[in-house]
């Protein structure tokens, strides 16, 4: 029986006062390395999205996380900040559930100093419907919904765009915005947080969901996307990520190394049969 401990918007006033506190101070001052250093019988507590990367660490909590000697929690939070400011702040240890250009944007934004530990999966980004059977059945006057979060939703326009559903103006990448759309071709476009994006599916003609979301939602990106994004040579691999300075923590370690094991890609593949994909591979910089 799983033990985790899902969490709250109850607990958004007390990260952010915390956050505030601990934001300008640095992992490299004493107090800091003294709390690292005294940690390593602790169990090392993580802030996840519940799928699938609780239950990837689930797996290493239940069949690998004993013999490395490693205590293992697992926090579910259900939105994109939380696990950020927690692990700001130093509620949790670590967390994992994002990519690099959304960590990127978050740390710029809200001058937390968040870094990346290795990376382990792919979920390729989606466009669903219910309302139709294949792309070329979406035609002008329809609507498309999107995430509202920045690096979510150019990478969700940039989806849409290699499609040819939209054209975008040259070189804005992934930070595309909908201001960066020169021809909608007759669509209209609907933002939303990533997390309820799945839930519109019955309002909307198409809507562009995130693989954990998409999983959440009983789809399968593999089998029901009408378009899903290439694997290769994708930068929005997720990865175990903790406040600067805490790398080396020994706690960390051990589960950098469980999470790219070969039990763990096993796990990845057997259970999400393409829909999340390993991302095993150098620690991202």
């Amino acid at each position: 029986m799983r033990k985790n401990i899902k969490l709250t918007a109850g607990i958004a006033a007390t990260a952010a006062l915390a956050l505030g506190l601990t934001a300008c101070g640095t992992a490299s001052d004493p107090s800091s390395a003294k709390d690292a250093a005294g940690s390593a019988d602790k169990p090392l507590v993580v802030a996840a999205s519940p799928t699938p990367h609780a239950d990837i660490l689930n797996f290493v909590k239940d069949n690998l996380a004993a013999k490395e000697g490693l205590k293992l929690e697992v926090k579910e939070f259900t939105d994109y900040v939380l696990p950020n400011t927690a692990t700001q702040s130093g509620q949790v240890d670590a967390n994992f559930f994002q990519h690099k250009p959304y960590l990127d944007d978050f740390n710029l934004k809200n001058k937390t100093t968040i870094v990346p530990v290795v990376n382990v999966h792919l979920e390729p980004l989606g466009l669903y419907s219910k309302k139709v059977k294949d792309l070329k059945d979406i035609k002008a006057g329809q609507t498309i919904a999107v995430p509202n979060d920045t690096t979510n939703g150019g990478r969700a326009l940039q989806l849409l765009a290699e499609n040819g559903l939209i054209t975008l103006k040259a070189g804005v990448g992934t930070n595309a915005k909908l201001s960066d759309i020169t021809d909608k071709k007759g669509l209209e476009f609907k933002e939303l947080e990533a997390a309820t994006v799945p839930r519109a599916l019955n309002d909307v003609d198409a809507a562009v969901i995130n693989g954990n979301y998409a999983i959440e939602a009983k789809l399968e990106p593999a089998k029901d996307a009408i378009a899903l994004e290439k694997s290769e040579n994708n930068p929005y691999a997720n990865f175990l990520a903790v406040k600067e300075g805490n790398e080396k923590d020994s706690r960390v370690q051990k589960l950098a190394k469980l999470l790219n094991s070969p039990e763990v890609k096993k796990y990845i593949e057997d259970t999400y049969n393409g829909s999340v994909t390993p991302a095993f591979g150098a620690v991202t910089k």
